[in-house]
């Protein structure tokens, strides 16, 4: 096999750039006119088929007319289709008026019926999308096989950019821009094309969506929207207490979210226990509307209850805006202000393109009459050429001849029946002139006045807010900061303890279990190594030999019973190959200490709080020094005696008694610590205990009030007694 090598800048150049151009620019993100590539080519599609007036068709029909246009699969053109429709709902004005199943753009699992069996037209709004397209006002290129022709963008007389909500996402950039109420975005266009100044959110006052709810108005965040195009704004559903039934009944829900999403998120939090309250929760949607009833049990409290549900599930959710905006073919992400004036600049185009139509074709017009009232002047001896004239190819030259008008001119004059040669026929005509010169003169001056271009664009934005507009879908709320729902204000706290075993198993009891049976079940051969008294909103961390921290809640471990094996550790945090728990730590206020002992003679004291993060982190990476071998870790809430083996066992035995008061603390969790005990050349610190963990005879011998010191050599008694009880 023979391979070539090649530079991967040209490749890339060559092969990538031409793809992600194309996702762009023909694909994902919208243009000015509000739509993407797909969305025009399958509207534009209806429009040809007569669609616009006429009755409903088969959605089969209109999916395969459009792959003339679109070189994609039915089943692609037809979900586009899909969400154009009325059925569908996901648009404050629908494009498509449908007939059928077309799902629900709030559920997951309603699919919408096959194309063959559901009907749609074009809705009655398209008129404005369409408005004067047979008049050239925007560009027209060839379809992919070069047979037909379509349009570039769509003529549409409202800034239907602002209107209709889009997503689109790109390679290397995406595109969201909310839905705006169509009475007010008409509103800020008219007061925009007066004056550029305008405070934007006098007249737009916040997003509208098609699935109602309540949107939580944030000032500084909505004017951060309007003038970056940047942002996000929260959405929150619309749900009522319903006291003889003891249920809360959620009729509207964010726009980003679907009613399975809210459901499957409820049932998991009760199966974990994070949520109490709740006996049922179900969905009702049906013909009528949405609604997910969630039935409660007796005495919860509905007001804390929806509380916990809008912090913990997407019955309140975010809307990240991103106004990204075709515009050349190249992206810009706009705030409305240049939104607004961009669409002006391509609607004013529309319109000049309009009335450069309209003078070419009346000129045209004009330019006939005026041949025809030269003839008219002295018809008798037309009728007399062209009955003079021996075959048909003369009479054009000889009236051309006789009367110096042009061909044109001359095959019109020629075309005329001669019941239209009466009186009544050519006086008219000659005021049909009179009236072509005076449209003419006031469409070349509307042509050269923009102002007056403006007003028309005025006009039309007043007649399509009188004809379409609607109210608000969705409420504006005022955003009050209150106090944040966390699981601490949801989860029940209760005393319990925690069993850590050899084998690395965790138990979780209650006391109240505890003290129904304190007898433990455990595998073979194990047995338990810490035994911690907690909460259920405690903070357990889990320090391991990797040098590692993993941190979770209490209230994340399951309960268990004193007759239960427990939870094997390594299936609750997510450990490293080879690294296992070598001590678990407890906490709610992060008071006290971290004691690391190594074998190098150093201890390290560091303050629990510098593991307390604000971020709810899962893991934390050096949480303690590797510079030296760990000899035992301690967890200490006031400062402790401890005992230290030097060379533990040899003739050169050394003991040292400290209080870890003695020990300065250090914030820096890798620190390597302070030297306590004094090391001889190949020593080591073999072991560290408590005092209650080993019987002296005078432990106060070894006691040492200053650091580092080389301790003192066991004495007789001392060694005898030690040895022994090992």
């Amino acid at each position: 096999m023979k391979f070539i090598s090649k530079n991967i800048t040209n490749v890339l150049e060559e092969n990538y750039m031409p793809y992600v151009m194309s996702v762009i620019v023909s694909r994902a993100i919208p243009e000015i006119d509000g739509f993407k590539p797909a969305h025009r080519k399958l509207l534009y599609t209806m429009y040809t088929m007569k669609l616009l007036t006429g009755s409903r068709t088969k959605s089969a029909n209109v999916v395969g007319q459009t792959m003339k246009l679109n070189p994609h699969g039915d089943g692609a053109i037809y979900a586009t289709l899909v969400r154009l429709t009325k059925g569908y709902d996901a648009l404050l004005h629908s494009f498509i008026d449908s007939k059928g199943n077309f799902g629900k753009y709030y559920s997951r699992d309603m699919k919408y019926a096959a194309s063959r069996y559901t009907e749609v037209k074009l809705a009655q709004i398209c008129s404005e999308i369409f408005k004067d397209i047979d008049k050239n006002t925007v560009e027209f290129v060839d379809n992919y096989d070069g047979k037909l022709k379509e349009p570039l963008l769509l003529p549409t007389t409202f800034p239907n950019v602002l209107v209709s909500n889009n997503k689109g996402i790109a390679v290397g950039m995406a595109s969201n821009i909310c839905s705006f109420n169509l009475k007010e975005v008409c509103d800020v266009t008219i007061q925009f094309l007066k004056n550029e100044e305008i405070d934007v959110l006098k007249y737009l006052k916040a997003p509208d969506f098609s699935s109602g709810g309540k949107l939580l108005f944030d000032e500084k965040q909505i004017r951060k929207i309007y003038n970056t195009g940047i942002g996000a704004f929260k959405l929150r559903s619309k749900y009522e207490y319903i006291k003889e039934d003891n249920c809360i009944e959620i009729t509207e829900i964010p726009y980003t979210t679907t009613t399975e999403q809210i459901i499957d998120k409820i049932i998991d939090l009760i199966k974990s226990g994070k949520i109490s309250g709740i006996s049922d929760v179900r969905d009702e949607t049906d013909l009528k509307g949405l609604k997910v009833t969630i039935d409660l049990k007796r005495g919860t409290d509905p007001e804390l209850l929806t509380k916990k549900l809008l912090s913990m599930t997407t019955l309140e959710d975010t809307f990240a805006c991103n106004f990204n905006i075709l515009i050349g073919n190249a992206p810009r992400v706009m705030g409305i202000k240049e939104i607004l004036r961009e669409w002006i600049k391509f609607r004013i185009t529309c319109i000049k393109n309009q009335i450069q139509h309209d003078i070419g074709k009346k000129s045209d017009k004009l330019h006939l009459l005026n041949g025809l009232a030269k003839v008219l002047l002295d018809i008798d001896k037309a009728i007399q050429i062209i009955r003079k004239t021996k075959n048909d190819e003369s009479v054009i030259p000889n009236l051309m001849n006789a009367f110096e008008i042009d061909k044109i001119q001359a095959e019109y004059v020629a075309n005329i029946r001669l019941r239209n040669l009466n009186e009544d026929y050519i006086l008219n005509k000659v005021k049909e002139i009179e009236a072509l010169k005076e449209e003419l003169n006031e469409l070349n001056v509307t042509f050269n006045d923009e102002n007056k271009i403006k007003n028309i664009i005025s006009a039309q934005l007043k007649n399509i807010k009188k004809q379409f507009g609607q109210e608000r879908k969705t409420e504006i709320i005022e955003y009050v900061q209150e106090d944040k729902i966390t699981q601490n204000n949801i989860v029940e706290n209760y005393e319990l303890k925690l069993f850590i075993t050899k084998h690395q198993y965790i138990k979780k009891i209650s006391m109240a279990s505890l003290r129904g049976n304190s007898e433990h079940k455990l595998k073979d051969e194990d047995y338990i190594v810490q035994e911690i008294d907690a909460e259920n909103h405690s903070e357990i961390l889990f320090f391991t030999n990797k040098f590692n921290v993993y941190k979770m809640y209490a209230y994340d471990i399951a309960d268990h019973k004193a007759s239960s094996l427990g939870q094997y550790i390594p299936n609750l945090v997510d450990l490293d190959e080879g690294e296992h728990i070598i001590k678990v730590v407890a906490t709610k206020d992060f008071i006290g200490h971290m004691v690391f002992a190594y074998q190098n003679g150093k201890i390290a004291k560091i303050p629990l709080s510098s593991y307390a993060t604000k971020t709810n982190r899962k893991k934390l990476v050096k949480a303690y020094s590797d510079d030296s071998s760990l000899i035992r870790v301690f967890y200490m809430p006031e400062d402790e005696d401890i005992i230290l083996f030097r060379d533990e066992g040899s003739k050169d035995t050394r003991v040292m008694l400290i209080n870890t008061s003695v020990i300065n603390e250090k914030t820096t969790r890798t620190t390597r610590g302070i030297q306590c005990m004094r090391m001889k050349k190949n020593s080591i610190i073999t072991s560290v205990k408590k005092p209650n963990e080993i019987e002296f005879n005078d432990v106060e011998y070894y006691r040492f009030n200053s650091i580092p010191r080389a301790g003192n050599t066991y004495s007789v008694e001392d060694s005898f007694s030690y040895f022994n009880k090992k």
